[in-house]
């Protein structure tokens, strides 16, 4: 099934992982470049997390890397990427003529949470997290809510970062000034799901914030939700253990 599957997503998606060795250390990269109808990928990762991806929306490269490492170059990387968008539909396009549109594999996400980035003090500036995992295709469709208003200010969203089964992983945060009382909605929609998904958080004086549990265990057993989450679950994790 896993075979099947990553054949399957060959057809929209090109992979090339390239190990290569340093004094005395093996990393491993990857370039993955994906297309459909409606959007693309193109993205740049080093040992399981995102350093460089293209922005299609708005037409630029966007770093990954978070501010405390040394940052890399990327010169004439997003025109490339762009190049390679229209190799990709072309590609596709025979594919979907030789293959007879062939049927889509879907798998709906297995995990899907929201959690803040630091513990929770009203009045204090914080991040919430929004990390949906499991599922393919990609891309999933995160929207935000604050008392069922629809919310665009101060959020972002990462490209997918696939998993070695085959499947994705995508997260999306949104900035954000606690007060009591909120409640905030992380909605996902994606084309494994009949409906869509939505997980609440709820801004009391006692609740803690879960982003610690989430550091440990997911941190330290996946960490490679891009270079700044990645990183930074890493950290988390470390602390914990």
């Amino acid at each position: 099934m896993k075979m099947m599957k990553m054949m399957k997503m060959m057809v929209v998606l090109v992979l090339s992982g390239v190990l290569w060795v340093s004094a005395d250390l093996l990393h491993e990269d990857i370039h993955i470049i994906g297309c459909s109808d409606s959007g693309g990928e193109d993205m740049y990762g080093v040992d399981g997390e995102e350093v460089w991806y293209a922005d299609f929306k708005h037409n630029k490269g966007v770093d990954a890397q978070p501010p405390f490492v040394d940052h890399g170059t990327f010169p004439g990387f997003y025109e490339q990427a762009v190049a390679n968008q229209e190799i990709c539909k072309q590609n596709l396009k025979n594919a979907r003529k030789a293959l007879k549109e062939f049927p889509l594999e879907k798998d709906r996400p297995s995990s899907h949470m929201i959690y803040t980035r630091d513990d929770m003090e009203p009045g204090e500036k914080n991040s919430l997290i929004c990390h949906v995992a499991g599922f393919y295709p990609a891309p999933v469709e995160i929207s935000w809510t604050k008392n069922e208003e629809n919310v665009t200010e101060g959020s972002s969203t990462n490209v997918p970062f696939v998993n070695k089964d085959g499947t994705f992983n995508q997260f999306s945060t949104l900035e954000f000034t606690p007060q009591l009382g909120d409640i905030y909605g992380c909605t996902v929609k994606h084309l494994a799901l009949d409906q869509p998904q939505t997980k609440f958080y709820d801004v009391q004086q006692t609740q803690p914030s879960i982003g610690p549990a989430v550091f440990c265990g997911v941190g330290l057993t996946i960490g490679l939700l891009g270079v700044a989450a990645g990183t930074f679950f890493l950290i988390k994790g470390n602390e914990c253990s």
